[in-house]
């Protein structure tokens, strides 16, 4: 396809992938009531604990178009999410033509395989959000209130979820660095506590809490993931020994000779 004929399918590409986030962006504002009962449940199954320990807190929303920046900010978040299947798919339309088969074969499986982890990671931590906010919160002195906005609640919670969806790729990350041969399994295992010890580290500085049941919610899985992919990658490492040694010439072999 000449230069001009990239340009224009890309053109068109964008144009689909736009339309389709205005449209989930207009279903999210429609749906606005019941997406922020879901953002804020987390906060309201706290707020009865924290008033049992004498601490009043509210989400306010500060200035005369603050309700409608906070909605706004909502709705273009979830139609981004809600639309994502739409514009990822012309991004891989867009780039899929120019790899090779196996290529596509590794891109189409690394996909599939990490998008689930993303949204396994996120929905970890809505399940922790809770408990983060209940430690956080809970730091506010004996006859003082918590007054939260509705702009730094979304921002605490979309940063929660990324940090956990982001961990929870890291699995995946370690099988393709040992599908490519940059890392074995052999070194894998003698990283290992020092990995771990890097997990733990990493949770303890991703997560904006200072209790040690948040970082293990955090921690855990990730270590549990890494092992996981420690055995994909001695399984993977047995595999292309038996390859290599189906390949190569045994002793009393003869090597054919050309004509």
């Amino acid at each position: 396809m000449p230069l001009m004929g990239h340009l224009r399918e890309l053109r068109t590409r964008l144009v689909r992938a736009v339309l389709a986030i205005v449209v989930g962006t207009v279903i999210a504002w429609i749906f606005y009531e019941p997406i922020l009962d879901f953002l804020t449940q987390p906060y309201n199954d706290v707020r009865p604990i924290l008033r049992d320990e004498g601490i009043d807190t509210d989400i306010v929303v500060t200035g005369i178009g603050g309700a409608f920046q906070f909605q706004l900010k909502i709705s273009l978040v979830v139609g981004l999410l809600i639309s994502s299947p739409v514009w990822l798919w012309q991004i891989w339309g867009f780039v899929l033509p120019a790899l090779h088969r196996h290529e596509k074969r590794w891109a189409l499986l690394l996909t599939a395989t990490g998008a689930p982890l993303f949204v396994g990671g996120a929905a970890l931590a809505y399940i922790v959000l809770p408990k983060a906010m209940e430690v956080l919160i809970g730091f506010v002195p004996d006859g003082f209130g918590s007054l939260v906005t509705g702009a730094e609640y979304f921002d605490f919670i979309i940063r929660m979820m990324l940090v956990f969806g982001v961990a929870a790729e890291i699995p995946l990350i370690v099988v393709v660095l040992n599908r490519i041969g940059a890392v074995s399994a052999a070194q894998l295992a003698r990283a290992r506590p020092w990995t771990v010890i890097g997990i733990f580290i990493f949770a303890a500085i991703a997560t904006p809490t200072t209790d040690p049941l948040t970082m293990l919610f955090l921690a855990a899985p990730m270590v549990v993931l890494y092992l996981i992919s420690e055995i994909i990658a001695k399984l993977t490492d047995r595999s292309r020994g038996r390859a290599a040694a189906a390949q190569a010439l045994g002793d009393d072999e003869a090597s054919s000779l050309d004509d």
